[in-house]
C-alpha cells in the first residue's frame, strides 16, 4: 500500500510539473512553485509572445517582475539581446561624457585661449568686420604671404592651430585665378576671414551631436529594457514594444542631425528643410509604431522597411553636401563614414527580416548567432561608426567655418 502511494506522488508531481498549474493544493502547489520559472519552448507560449518560430526553446513565460528583473543574469534566448544593447548604452553614454569633457578641445584651446587673449590685446573687438576692413579693398595683388607674417607676429598662437597653412592654400588657390578680378579678390577676403573668424568666436554649437548621442542612448536602453521585461505580462509586452520601436526611429531621426545641420550650416533655407523633413518623419514613424497591428509577426517585413527607409532617405542631404562640397577633404571622409553606417544599419535590418541564420536550422541558434542578436551588434557598429563621422565635422566647422 505503501508503495503504491509513493508511485501516485511521482505521478502527481511530474503533472505538476508539466502543467504547472496554481490552482492545485499541497504537496503539488509547492512542486509548481519550484518549476514555476523554467523555461520554455515556443509552442508553450501566449500569441502575444510569439514572434521568431526559428527560436524554439529556451524562453520566459510571463515570470514576475522581479524573477524578469533578475533573469538578466541568467542564460535564456534573450541574454544576449538584452547585454549587446545594454552595453551599447554604457558605450554611448561614456562617449557622451568624453564628448562633454574632452571634443570641445578638437584643436588646443591653451593656444586658442593665447589667441583670443591676443586678438582683445590687438583691440580687434569686432574681428570678422575690422579683419575684412583691413585686407586690400581695390583690385590689386594682395600679398597674402605678407599677410600671414604679419598675422604671425601679432598672434602668435595661430601658428599652433594650423592657421598659417590654412592660409597659405588659400594664397595658392588666389594666385590660380585672377588677382585683378573683383570677385575673385572678394572670395579671396571671404575664405581668410572664414579660416580666421571661428577661432576668435569659438568652437560651433554642440547640440546636433548631443542630440545623436541622446537618441542612440535611447535606443540602446529601450531596446535592452525591452528584451528583458516583455516576458512578464502582455500590457507590459506592449508598451515596451512600443518604446522599443520608438527608440529606433528616435535613432535614425537624430543620426541626420550632425551631418544635415554641420552640412549645411552655411545654408539655412536647406538646413531647416532636411531638418524639419527627418524630424516629421521620424515623429510619423513612432505614431505608425503605436498601433497594435504594428507588432504583430506578420508585419515583420513592413517594421524593417519602414526603418530602412527612413534610413535611405538620408542619401538626399548627403548627395546635396557632396555636390556643394566636391572639393572638400572633410565632405568626402564624412560620406565615407556615413555609407558605412547605412551598410551596417541597412544589413542589420535586412538580417532581421529574413531571420537569418536561424530560419536555415531552426533551434541551433536559440541562445546565441541568431538574427535579432546579430543585428543588435551592427547597429552599435553603425552607431559608432556616426559618431566618428561627428567628430570630423565639428573639427571641419571649428576650423574652418562656413
Amino acid at each position: 500500500m505503501g508503495r503504491k502511494v509513493t508511485e501516485d506522488d511521482r505521478v502527481e508531481s511530474t503533472e505538476n510539473e508539466l502543467l504547472c498549474s496554481s490552482q492545485q493544493e499541497g504537496k503539488g502547489k509547492r512542486i509548481c512553485k519550484k518549476v514555476k520559472y523554467q523555461l520554455v519552448d515556443y509552442h508553450s507560449l501566449p500569441a502575444y509572445l510569439k514572434d521568431n518560430e526559428y527560436i524554439l526553446n529556451y524562453y520566459r513565460c510571463e515570470w514576475p517582475l522581479k524573477q524578469t528583473l533578475l533573469s538578466v543574469f541568467s542564460i535564456h534566448n534573450e541574454t544576449l539581446n538584452v547585454w549587446t544593447h545594454l552595453l551599447g548604452f554604457v558605450l554611448f553614454l561614456s562617449l557622451t561624457i568624453y564628448t562633454a569633457m574632452k571634443i570641445p578641445k578638437v584643436m588646443d584651446l591653451t593656444a586658442l585661449q593665447n589667441l583670443q587673449d591676443a586678438v582683445r590685446k590687438a583691440g580687434l573687438h569686432n574681428f570678422r568686420t575690422e579683419l575684412l576692413t583691413c585686407l586690400p579693398s581695390i583690385p590689386q595683388l594682395p600679398d597674402l604671404r605678407t599677410l600671414r607674417e604679419e598675422l604671425k607676429a601679432l598672434l602668435p598662437s595661430m601658428a599652433d592651430l594650423h592657421i598659417i597653412e590654412l592660409l597659405t592654400n588659400c594664397y595658392e588657390h588666389f594666385m590660380h585665378n585672377n588677382p585683378t578680378d573683383n570677385s575673385v579678390l572678394h572670395n579671396v577676403k571671404e575664405d581668410v576671414v572664414n579660416i580666421i573668424a571661428p577661432l576668435i568666436v569659438g568652437p560651433i554649437t554642440r547640440w546636433p551631436f548631443y542630440a545623436f548621442l541622446g537618441g542612440a542612448m535611447f535606443c540602446l536602453l529601450a531596446s535592452s529594457t525591452c528584451h528583458l521585461l516583455t516576458c512578464h505580462s502582455e500590457r507590459l509586452s506592449y508598451i515596451m514594444l512600443r518604446l522599443d520601436y520608438a527608440g529606433i526611429a528616435a535613432l535614425i531621426s537624430t543620426s541626420f542631425y550632425p551631418p544635415v545641420y554641420y552640412s549645411f550650416m552655411c545654408y539655412p533655407f536647406f538646413c531647416n528643410l532636411y531638418l524639419g523633413f527627418i524630424t516629421l518623419l521620424g515623429l510619423g514613424t513612432i505614431l505608425v509604431s503605436l498601433l497594435p497591428v504594428f507588432q504583430s509577426p506578420e508585419y515583420r517585413v513592413l517594421r524593417a522597411s519602414l526603418f530602412f527607409g527612413m534610413g535611405v532617405s538620408g542619401a538626399v542631404p548627403i548627395l546635396h553636401k557632396l555636390v556643394i562640397y566636391w572639393d572638400k577633404p572633410e565632405a568626402l571622409h564624412t560620406t565615407g563614414y556615413e555609407f558605412l553606417m547605412g551598410a551596417l544599419y541597412g544589413l542589420g535590418a535586412l538580417i532581421y527580416a529574413m531571420r537569418i541564420p536561424e530560419r536555415w536550422k531552426p533551434g541551433k541558434f536559440d541562445i546565441a548567432g541568431n538574427s535579432h542578436q546579430i543585428f543588435h551588434v551592427l547597429v552599435v557598429a553603425g552607431a559608432y561608426t556616426h559618431y566618428q563621422a561627428g567628430l570630423i565635422y565639428l573639427r571641419w566647422r571649428d576650423t574652418q567655418g562656413c
